[in-house]
Formats: C-alpha cells, sequence, structure tokens
C-alpha cells in the first residue's frame, strides 16, 4: 500500500515541528528538495504561534488538531509516543500515511519497522503507519546487514555510547551550560537528565526491566530483529550517555555462522548505502562523533578479527542520531513512497 499518485506532490505534515527532529525535518526536506504541494508545521498548544523559515517563506507553528492533518498524505512525527498514539489514527483515518519517529508503533506486527538501505520492501507493506527504528538501531542495522548478506549472525554485542542529542534539544542545553559552570568551577546540577553530562557519563537512563537491561537496550534487541527478520538473532547490547553534543557512537562485535574475512568485511561496508568507511590504522584514525555531525552517512572503522574468536569480527561506527538516526531516515522513508506512487 502506498498514497495514490494523485497526491504527488503530496502535501506533508511535521507533527512535533518545533523540537530537534522536527527542525532537522525542516532542513532535509529543503536540502534535498522534497516535492511538496503544502507543508503544515504542528506542535503542542503550547508551541503553536512560533514562526520557521522555510524555502525563503515565513511558515507558522499551528496547534495539532483533526484540522490540521485534514487532506495531509504524509505526516512526519516526531513529537513523542503519547502523542503519536494520539493523533496518528487521526491522520489515518484522514487518508495519510504516517512516518512515526516515536516508539509507540515499533513493535507492533502490524506496523512495518524501516531503514530504506536494510529493508525497503517493508515500506510498501503499510496499513498507513510506518516507523522509524531507535536511533541506535538504525546506526547498527546499517552496518550489519551488509555483513549479514555474506554470512548469516549468529550473535552480536554491543555497547553504544550516546549524544546529548538523543535526549533532545533541552538536553544538548543543558548540557552546553553545565560544562560553562564546572569549567568555571561551580556545581553541575542537571534537570533535564537524572545526572550531569559535563565533564561525565552514565548508563542509559530509560526505564530498567527485570531482567537488568534498560528499555533502550532492549529496543536495540527487538527492534533488530524485526528489521533484519531474524526473530531469534542473539544480540545484548549495554547503553551509555556520554559528554558528546551530537552523534552516537557503537562499539560492536558481531559473531557469524561461519569465519568472514577482515578484507570481505571491509569490502562491503565500503560498497554499503548509507555508510562511509573511515580507516587509518597507520594514524590510529577512526571515525569520531565530528566526522558525521550534520551528515548523512553512518562511518564505521577499525574492522577487526575478533582475538578471542575466529567466527567474530569488531567495528566501531558513529552516526548523526538528529539526521540519520532519525530525520534522514523518515524522509528516505518518505521518498521510498513516493518513488512506488509515480
Amino acid at each position: 500500500m502506498t498514497f495514490a499518485s494523485a497526491a504527488i506532490p503530496p502535501t506533508v505534515a511535521i507533527l512535533g515541528a518545533t523540537g530537534a527532529v522536527g527542525q532537522e525535518l525542516l532542513t532535509l526536506l529543503e536540502e534535498r528538495s522534497f516535492p511538496l504541494k503544502q507543508l503544515r508545521l504542528l506542535a503542542s498548544p503550547r508551541s503553536a504561534g512560533q514562526t520557521v523559515a522555510f524555502k525563503g517563506q515565513t511558515l507558522t507553528v499551528e496547534p495539532v488538531s483533526a484540522e490540521a492533518l485534514s487532506g495531509v498524505d504524509v505526516v512526519l512525527a516526531s513529537a513523542g509516543g503519547s502523542v503519536s498514539r494520539q493523533w496518528a489514527p487521526v491522520a489515518v483515518e484522514q487518508g495519510a500515511v504516517v512516518i512515526d519517529n516515536s516508539s509507540a508503533f515499533r513493535m507492533d506486527p502490524a506496523v512495518p519497522l524501516v531503514v530504506p538501505e536494510v529493508n525497503p520492501q517493508a515500506a510498501l507493506t503499510h496499513q498507513g503507519i510506518i516507523a522509524n527504528p531507535n536511533c541506535t538501531t538504525i546506526l547498527l542495522t546499517l552496518a550489519l546487514a551488509p555483513l549479514a548478506a555474506l554470512r548469516p549472525l549468529r550473535r552480536v554485542v554491543v555497547s553504544t555510547y550516546q549524544s546529548a542529542s538523543g535526549a533532545g534539544a533541552r538536553a544538548m542545553e543543558e548540557l552546553r551550560q553545565l560544562s560553562r559552570t564546572v569549567l568555571d568551577g561551580g556545581e553541575a546540577r542537571s534537570e533535564v537528565l537524572p545526572h550531569s553530562l559535563a565533564f561525565n557519563l552514565f548508563l542509559h537512563n530509560s526505564p530498567l526491566q527485570a531482567n537488568g537491561y534498560c528499555e533502550e537496550e532492549l529496543k536495540m534487541l527487538n527492534e533488530t530483529r524485526k528489521i533484519m527478520q531474524l526473530p531469534e538473532l542473539s544480540l545484548s547490547a549495554t547503553c551509555v550517555r556520554v559528554p558528546v553534543l551530537r552523534a552516537h557512537s557503537e562499539a560492536v562485535n558481531i559473531e557469524f555462522e561461519a569465519p568472514l574475512s577482515v578484507a570481505e568485511a571491509r569490502a562491503a561496508l565500503a560498497q554499503a548505502p548509507g555508510v562511509e568507511l573511515i580507516e587509518d590504522f597507520e594514524a590510529n584514525r577512526f571515525p569520531m562523533p565530528t566526522d558525521v555531525t550534520g551528515r548523512d552517512p553512518v562511518a564505521v572503522g577499525r574492522i577487526r578479527q575478533d582475538l578471542s574468536h575466529p567466527q567474530a569480527l569488531e567495528l566501531w561506527l558513529c552516526g548523526d542520531q538528529i539526521r540519520k538516526g532519525a530525520a534522514l531516515n523518515a524522509v528516505q522513508i518518505a521518498e521510498l513512497l513516493l518513488e512506488a506512487a509515480r
């Protein structure tokens, strides 16, 4: 299912237009010359009335309502799970396709969970809602998919180093302010995050589950299984917040059913869509958050044989959480639907 060719160019609504991801969606729609009949900016009543520049025009943010969603073909939603659960069904009932960046629908069996470079065909099976995966999952699957095409995966162990951007614009600003406070000799008191990130790090603050894993870590497990159609994949994650403004990093250990050489893995990743190889072993230079901030590709490097296991490789990756980890992935899904409707 896709939207009708009569809806090209589509009327697009950004729900959560004033947030960090909403602002990035605006940038990407302009950068990628996404065809638009009309663009509507929607947010909570608290944010309504703000103005935003887009393609030389000044657009006013409207409060989300059934009326504001009427006549919309595509909704790019990034306003949180409760907002999506409330308004996504309303938009679908009025004929829109909702591409949702929250966790509200990701594990719903009837809702495709899509990374366009990994499982683009899944987007075309939607029944009105398409889920955008968690940021860390998107970055991980971009690296796993080209390798899984060469050898079946047996087990993945991943440690994440997640920037303040994953907690939103307010967390990013708090990191800036508290870093100044610490440098000036003051005490860092966090209000947005449970602990200060200024010159500090802490295990991810999503709710802990009975098995000792936090919600963020289980998202990586369950979403990766769904996207890659590997329901039995063994995956263990440890997620950490680090004092980086923007862009997440991941250390990944991948065990295969049969040995895969470093050379084969490197060649596959170098050619993989959405991936950029950054490796200079002589200079000890590998991907850093600053390499990918504000950029589309996920940078991968330091691919090496796991010395403890003949069928496992290690690699390191960095990706912009707001861009490919959220907004870009959503826009790419919308582009898939456009292409299918033409």
